[in-house]
């Protein structure tokens, strides 16, 4: 597939979403509109959780739409572009996209860029009022600070937009991570009824698995390509979930793109791991702080503000990064 094809296809896409897609966003979303509990002996914290979530979805839409050079977009929906920050001398706009990131790959990279602007919009409308702005969002320093971790700093300069291969690492530090948060806040959410909070979250969640398992076939497929460093595609990827793996807690459930290095307790042994899952083939879910902690980059457990939120997280998530 040729740059100007994939282009074109995206040009139609887009219309479509805009067109069809978004304005009908009360409609498929319309049970989330309640925040009233359904099921009267749980905490109702549907509203936290969901305003935990557009946190999230902000930072995923601003690393895709920046790696397609269609950050600005990200204002028009609600956030604000000017609140990110990049690596020196990559704007990420004016659709110029990282160097190498062409034809089919190009194409999936505005799918997906595509998808979590859309999840900041419906979130946006789904709260009204109550939804959080976006928060400072780090998508430079933070990634070399990530790389130095990981690494044991043997990568001293990660940049994500340097070329395709970096842009697939940088989506793997947080793919696996949006489906463990959404699977994790399944338990807290109260509206279950028909098209209500639960399975509308369930839907988002299928959609950051569907994007997590492309990104890592694409690195699978290229494990034993030098990446950086010495190191191979499958070594950094490793290194990486070793990082998620440090900073969540003492469980050791993170996985790479092999079962070797991974929990023998909590994962079959195989050649391939392109679905990360426990034994019993279910994805497995983190808690609110976890989440946190990655994001932060913090093995202590109790910050506030550091990694990709260099701030904090827009809003207040004590209720449940308690839980």
């Amino acid at each position: 597939m040729s740059q100007d094809n994939s282009t074109a296809g995206h040009s139609t896409r887009r219309k479509f979403l805009g067109a069809a897609g978004l304005v009908g966003a009360g409609a498929v979303l319309s049970g989330c509109t309640s925040v009233l509990a359904t099921n009267p002996s749980k905490v109702n914290l549907d509203a936290t959780i969901f305003n935990f979530a557009l946190n999230l979805e902000y930072l995923e839409a601003a690393f895709y739409l920046a790696a397609v050079g269609r950050l600005d977009e990200l204002t028009a929906a609600g956030g604000d572009a000017s609140k990110v920050t990049l690596p020196a001398g990559f704007t990420g706009r004016g659709g110029v996209a990282v160097p190498g990131l062409t034809g089919d790959m190009l194409a999936m990279a505005h799918e997906i860029a595509d998808d979590e602007l859309a999840h900041v919009k419906v979130i946006r409308q789904v709260l009204g009022g109550a939804a959080v702005v976006q928060p400072q969002l780090d998508l430079g320093p933070a990634f070399q600070a990530a790389g130095r971790i990981a690494s044991n700093g043997a990568i001293t300069n990660f940049n994500p937009y340097a070329n395709e291969l970096f842009f697939l690492h940088g989506a793997f530090i947080f793919e696996d991570v949006g489906v463990t948060a959404y699977k994790g806040a399944a338990r807290l959410l109260v509206d279950d009824r028909p098209n209500g909070n639960l399975e509308n979250a369930a839907g988002i969640l299928a959609v950051e698995a569907y994007h997590s398992g492309s990104i890592r076939t694409q690195l699978y497929q290229r494990r034993a390509q030098q990446a950086a460093a010495g190191l191979t595609v499958e070594q950094v990827v490793q290194a990486i979930s070793n990082l998620r793996d440090a900073v969540d807690g003492a469980d050791d459930r993170d996985q790479g793109l092999t079962a070797g290095a991974g929990n023998p307790s909590f994962l079959p042994a195989r050649s391939a791991n392109i679905v990360p899952t426990d034994i019993n083939g279910i994805a497995f879910s983190r808690t609110p702080r976890q989440v946190a902690n990655i994001v932060f980059l913090d093995t202590t457990g109790a910050a506030t503000t550091g990694g990709f939120f260099p701030g904090g997280l827009s809003g207040n998530f004590a209720p449940i990064l308690a839980l």
